[in-house]
């Protein structure tokens, strides 16, 4: 595949320079990408009133512009998520801020929502030609004055573009953006969301890792009132586990390997806290058939990777479908949806 064979030769750049490098090759490549073959039925999963062919998807931040949506989506993905997408264009915080911790199989970013905006993300949106699903993930400038607003300026403008729509309350690298998870402002949001939405859209919450007990109990609480389908779990983290890369000590947030188990745990005890009312994501971490497994059976109907792919190349995608679906039928689930939340039960 022309993309895995550039993989290795982009890893010898930049990290950031290596990304945009990605996104050109994707978009000049994708007329050349044979549509990927049929997904073993057992990997099809019905969530957020629509059917995903796989429950593998493509976590936001790699395609922030929503520029190859549909390339990554003929690399095997059951869907893909796009953005961080803010109302104004964003440069984002100044460079270097995305580090390799290879050693770690890890990234640390402070990208700092970094995007052309939300007019540019919707034109890039309507000019798509693939079917496949689409999510649009949101957020608010840096410098706003009223958030809410701006998170409610973004869902009007995109939400008629998108499969579904996931609202960035999580991210470590907007100062005070994270204060949003508390009860009282996550409740003012999403009920500012849910009155912009003229539409079935399916609208989803994506939260932090770095989160104890009572903070969970309280996004449970919001997002049973609220009624929205769907949560995230999760973002990267702002937590410094052992790790034995050069890069260790940059700040920003924490993806890959070392997220793995904490991401798992959240998500297992939110799947506790909502039961299957909610359609949960698991994201962080994943690299394997058994790590997407795992997310599954801790609660997660489907999952997101994005940090596994700058070491392991696009084909990842296809092996960790062939992997999950191996499991499945050695463990004589009949279909993924068997397996979801089997762990997390108290």
């Amino acid at each position: 595949m022309i993309l895995d064979a550039a993989a290795g030769l982009l890893r010898l750049l930049p990290a950031e320079t290596a990304h945009r490098a990605t996104i050109a090759l994707s978009g000049a490549a994708a007329p050349l990408l044979p549509k990927p073959p049929a997904d073993d039925p057992r990997l099809a999963v019905t969530a957020l009133c629509l059917s995903f062919p796989n429950p593998v998807g493509l976590a936001a931040g790699f395609d922030k512009n929503a520029e190859v949506p549909d390339a990554m989506g003929r690399l095997g993905f059951g869907f893909v998520e796009c953005g961080t997408v803010t109302p104004r264009p964003q440069a984002g915080n100044p460079r270097p801020r995305l580090f390799r911790l290879a050693k770690d199989r890890a990234v640390i970013n402070r990208m700092g929502f970094n995007n052309a905006g939300m007019a540019v993300a919707a034109a890039n949106l309507a000019r798509r030609r693939g079917k496949g699903i689409v999510g649009i993930n949101i957020g608010a400038n840096k410098d706003s004055a009223d958030r809410i607003s701006d998170y409610a300026r973004a869902f009007a403008e995109l939400l008629p573009l998108a499969d579904y729509v996931s609202v960035n309350v999580s991210s470590p690298n907007t100062p005070g953006l994270r204060g949003l998870q508390n009860r009282d402002d996550l409740t003012r949001l999403l009920d500012a969301l849910i009155q912009t939405r003229k539409s079935a859209i399916p609208l989803l919450l994506k939260i932090a890792p770095d989160l104890d007990g009572a903070a969970l109990d309280d996004i449970a609480a919001v997002v049973q009132a609220s009624g929205i389908e769907g949560v995230i779990v999760s973002n990267t983290t702002i937590a410094r586990p052992a790790l034995a890369s050069a890069h260790a000590g940059e700040t920003g947030g924490l993806s890959g390997a070392p997220l793995f188990a904490p991401s798992t745990e959240i998500l297992r005890q939110m799947r506790q806290r909502l039961g299957d009312a909610v359609t949960l994501i698991g994201v962080g971490g994943i690299s394997s058939g058994a790590d997407a497994y795992a997310k599954v059976r801790a609660g997660a109907s489907l999952v997101q990777l994005y940090t596994a792919l700058v070491y392991e190349g696009p084909g990842l995608v296809t092996r960790i479908k062939r992997e999950l679906a191996a499991l499945l039928a050695r463990d004589g689930f009949a279909h993924v949806a068997d397996a979801v939340g089997v762990d997390a039960i108290s």
